[in-house]
């Protein structure tokens, strides 16, 4: 029983060390290029670049999803989920086309892309969450349509390590 639970404690240990030196880095701050264009937003729809490095080994493949948690909902809102990235993906330039066989799912403005932040004019500057997961498959078993809810069961599934930068934006 001792010898399992130093195990436990050493792989838990090891977890941490790696996820540690997991980092991501988003190419801020938010601005009005970036936010959505409609339901009274008029920005570009910019996506920011991401980079990140430092992923844990046996890697093989990573997701990126972005968040709202005070966004008016109830739930957040969900700005951008992106899955099936190859391990050799560390980066993703602002506005440039996914690269192949990798999947947008659909955010909370029921499109497969990158979605801008359009917080309610007059609320606090809200917060967006940034995270790249690195997992331990290949690819997610979740369908083209699937909701960010489902996408982030199959995600937290396949979980190596986590990296998150959060940025702000308000109107």
């Amino acid at each position: 029983m001792l010898r399992s639970l130093a195990f436990l404690a050493a792989a838990a240990f090891a977890f941490g060390a790696q996820a540690a030196d997991f980092h991501l880095q988003v190419a801020g701050p938010l601005t009005a290029k970036n936010s959505f264009h409609g339901y009274g937003c008029t920005g570009e729809n910019a996506r920011p670049a991401l980079s990140w490095s430092g992923a844990p080994a046996h890697t093989q493949s990573y997701a990126v999803t972005v968040f709202d948690p005070d966004a008016p909902t109830g739930s957040g809102w969900w700005h951008w989920v992106v899955i099936d990235l190859p391990p050799g993906t560390h980066a993703l330039a602002g506005d440039a086309k996914l690269p192949a066989g990798v999947r947008a799912l659909r955010n909370d403005y029921g499109q497969a892309n990158w979605g801008g932040p359009c917080p309610p004019s007059g609320d606090a500057p809200h917060h967006y969450v940034f995270t790249v997961y690195a997992l331990d498959v290949p690819h997610l078993d979740v369908p083209d349509n699937a909701s960010p809810a489902l996408a982030g069961f199959a995600i937290h599934a396949h979980v190596l390590g986590r990296a998150q930068q959060t940025l702000t934006w308000g109107r």
